[in-house]
């Protein structure tokens, strides 16, 4: 690690390994100066990527084991790193920014750090600035979040299949935890005098994240019936359910409203990028039955819907809604509301893919970011056979292309970057 750089600048480095980092301007280092002491922002510069137990860190700071795990529960206990349980032994984990350490600033009021301070700093780094929510949103085919159909406007008798990693319940009836946290998006918005009237303590988290942020006082834990309360009450308040992207063992489900909630409002500035991955149905409007109230429309969070003429000779004021396919959520909230009864999902003609497992994504996104020297070999963590196998066996299971792309990666900027680092030449 270069010391003549402060520890800021080598905690931005080593975020930016992630295949979703954080462009490093002067607003990332403000806000990285409110949650990290320089301490703890050089401790965590040089955190490997990969989850990590005590004896690992306690190796990389050169002290012995009972002070490294002093420093991992300081910053477990701020929700900057969360420890693991993984196979009745504990590790630990640096998460990304997003979503990781970022939101969990800001899942319950806390008085140790400035919040209003940090919620118009994100704001003016995510919302004005916008070249971090670009890139964590827009770049690569993969995405980070998915979103989830509301599962009470599915009509059976229509033959109308949804599969279990497609329903939000079915998360929450699974998952080996479950806390309840205050919505950053809203909170933010909150200091910044923009939020709406939809509830702060509804967002949720789930799995060893869920039980971290439990145990340190970042989430309250609920069982499954508060849960599926919480969903239900989301759903009566038209907010999209929005999760991370993956079939298995998802980490965390947003209950969204388009004017706060980051990813919706990256669906409307670069709607036709795809910036979320959509559900699996689309809206199927009636129009003989569509009484043109515009209901659909002021519910839609990325303006996917509109009115226009019914173009009916005998009232030629009439209006009809209509869809733009091309942007649309598949989050069905329009067939929820809708008063005519006019509108039914259905599925896309074409299926969309979602990665397995959080590994499963974060390897197809390092592909498509070019990042995957950085999943595989890690210079603070070195070398490792069993996370190494772990890697290539993802990218083994890929699709041709994929794996291609996986190959490429491997064989130029991959080789290329290790050769210069210990040969200081690629010839």
């Amino acid at each position: 690690m270069n010391k003549t750089r402060s520890a800021f600048e080598n905690l931005a480095e080593r975020i930016n390994r992630f295949p979703q980092g954080a462009p490093p301007t002067e607003l990332l280092f403000e806000i990285l100066k409110i949650l990290f002491t320089e301490r703890e922002a050089s401790l965590a510069a040089q955190l490997p990527i990969k989850p990590f137990t005590v004896e690992k860190a306690a190796s990389i700071w050169k002290t012995d084991i009972s002070t490294a795990r002093k420093n991992l529960d300081a910053l477990a206990a701020k929700a900057l790193i969360v420890d693991l349980e993984m196979d009745g032994r504990k590790e630990y984990a640096l998460p990304p920014p997003m979503a990781g350490f970022f939101e969990f600033s800001l899942m319950r009021t806390r008085n140790d750090i400035d919040q209003k301070t940090l919620a118009e700093l994100f704001y003016r780094y995510m919302n004005v600035e916008e070249d971090f929510i670009r890139e964590l949103f827009v770049e690569g085919e993969t995405k980070m979040v998915k979103v989830f159909v509301n599962e009470s406007v599915l009509p059976e008798e229509r033959g109308v299949e949804i599969l279990d990693y497609e329903r939000a319940s079915e998360t929450i009836k699974t998952a080996s935890h479950r806390g309840i946290g205050l919505c950053y998006c809203r909170h933010k918005m909150q200091h910044n005098g923009r939020a709406c009237n939809a509830p702060l303590d509804i967002c949720m988290t789930f799995g060893r994240t869920a039980a971290s942020l439990i145990k340190n006082g970042f989430a309250r834990e609920v069982g499954v019936s508060e849960g599926l309360y919480q969903l239900a009450r989301a759903h009566d308040l038209n907010l999209v359910q929005c999760a991370e992207n993956v079939k298995n063992d998802a980490a965390f489900i947003c209950n969204c409203c388009g004017c706060c909630c980051e990813a919706l409002i990256a669906a409307r500035k670069f709607a036709f990028l795809r910036p979320v991955s959509t559900t699996n149905f689309m809206p199927d409007i009636e129009r003989q039955k569509c009484s043109g109230c515009g209901t659909c429309v002021d519910v839609c969070p990325v303006e996917a819907m509109a009115l226009v003429s019914a173009n009916d000779p005998a009232r030629p004021k009439a209006k009809v809604a209509l869809l733009n396919g091309e942007i649309c959520l598949g989050c069905g909230v329009c067939a929820k509301v809708c008063p005519s009864r006019s509108i039914a999902m259905l599925h896309r003609e074409r299926r969309v893919i979602t990665p397995a497992s959080t590994a499963h994504r974060s390897v197809l996104m390092a592909i498509e970011r070019g990042k995957l020297q950085d999943l595989i070999f890690d210079n603070r963590a070195l070398f490792s056979h069993r996370a190494l196998a772990a890697v290539l066996g993802v990218i083994l299971k890929l699709p041709p292309v994929k794996q291609v792309m996986a190959s490429r990666q491997m064989k130029s900027v991959f080789l290329d970057r290790l050769l210069e680092r210990y040969t200081g030449s690629t010839e």
